[in-house]
């Protein structure tokens, strides 16, 4: 039976330590002000850190998208079903992102009542407009066709299609592992064997470009994978990250120095997470004017939590809805 909890577990992920390293008062809003913002008896300011949370971009709705349509197409392609055209993914990709501006312009009052359930552009929410950048625009659109283009001439499309020589695991779900009793959470795009070579594969599809980061990500999933499936051998294992936007992919070969550094990435970065807590135990915060506001305008320009940070710009509407 699920249970309202007054704090969260702690836990980490990638995306966690992230958000840690770019604001703090960010890390606090995602990971403890918003928690529980989704019950009608949450206060008032728990409701609007969860709706804010909520709030995404351009690029980042174009990415879950993608993301989303390409996992549906490697389970239906999995079970057989026929293989949709490059034409007819692009065509979806767009009603999507439509869907998406609609909810935003529309709908922002179904938002309000369910941010979970629809989309709320950061673009739209801050300008208090209707429309959407034209360059940014231009940006997605350029991104669309080439973006699909490229996952069909994939090679770990490829390996999907010549199916009956692999052993696919299923992907997209959370996964974790433990650490001193913290979880450390693992969402894989997609994971398979090729029997033939005895090699294990992890993808990750990336649609914006490359970073220096990406390498850690995959070795942090390579660990999951080397304890999870008592892997003898890192050899066994490949890393490999498909660049959608400027095709291609890179392979990277594995060393168990690897696999140690992103060991001790975790470990130190829990503790620094357990330095702002009132109480390790419950996983009580500290007040909030402890999590440092970020410095940056340029961060702060990117950021759902806006309206928060920096309450004297914006006109907050009655959380009585």
């Amino acid at each position: 039976m699920f249970e309202i909890k007054p704090y969260p577990e702690l836990s980490w992920s990638i995306s966690r330590h992230k958000t840690m390293l770019t604001c703090l008062r960010k890390y606090a809003y995602d990971y403890y002000t918003s928690h529980n913002g989704w019950l009608s008896s949450a206060d008032s300011l728990a409701k609007q850190a969860y709706r804010l949370k909520k709030v995404t971009n351009l690029e980042m709705h174009f990415g879950s998208v993608v993301h989303d349509l390409i996992y549906q197409i490697i389970q239906d392609v999995l079970k057989d079903k026929e293989l949709p055209s490059e034409e007819k993914i692009v065509d979806e990709i767009r009603h999507h992102l439509n869907r998406g501006f609609i909810e935003s312009t529309r709908k922002e009052h179904l938002w309000r009542n369910r941010p979970k359930h629809y989309t709320m552009l950061h673009e739209i929410y801050y300008s208090q407009t209707n429309t959407l950048p034209q360059a940014k625009v231009k940006k997605i659109t350029d991104r669309l066709n080439t973006t699909v283009k490229n996952f069909f001439a994939s090679q770990s499309f490829a390996d999907v299609l010549n199916k009956r020589d692999m052993q696919f695991i299923d992907s997209e779900k959370f996964r974790f592992m433990k650490t001193d009793g913290v979880k450390v959470f693992i969402v894989m795009d997609l994971v398979y064997k090729n029997l033939a070579e005895d090699k294990w594969v992890i993808v990750d599809w990336k649609t914006g470009k490359k970073s220096e980061e990406d390498r850690n990500q995959l070795a942090l999933y390579a660990l999951y994978l080397q304890q999870k499936y008592k892997i003898e051998s890192i050899d066994q294992i490949v890393i490999r990250n498909e660049y959608l936007l400027e095709g291609g992919h890179v392979d990277h070969k594995l060393t168990k120095q690897d696999l140690i550094n992103v060991q001790h990435l975790y470990q130190a970065s829990i503790e620094r997470m357990k330095d702002y807590l009132n109480d390790p135990v419950k996983n009580e915060p500290l007040p909030l004017h402890q999590f440092p506001l970020q410095d940056d305008p340029r961060v702060c320009s990117r950021c759902n939590y806006q309206e928060l940070c920096f309450p004297e710009m914006y006109n907050s509407e009655s959380d009585d809805v």
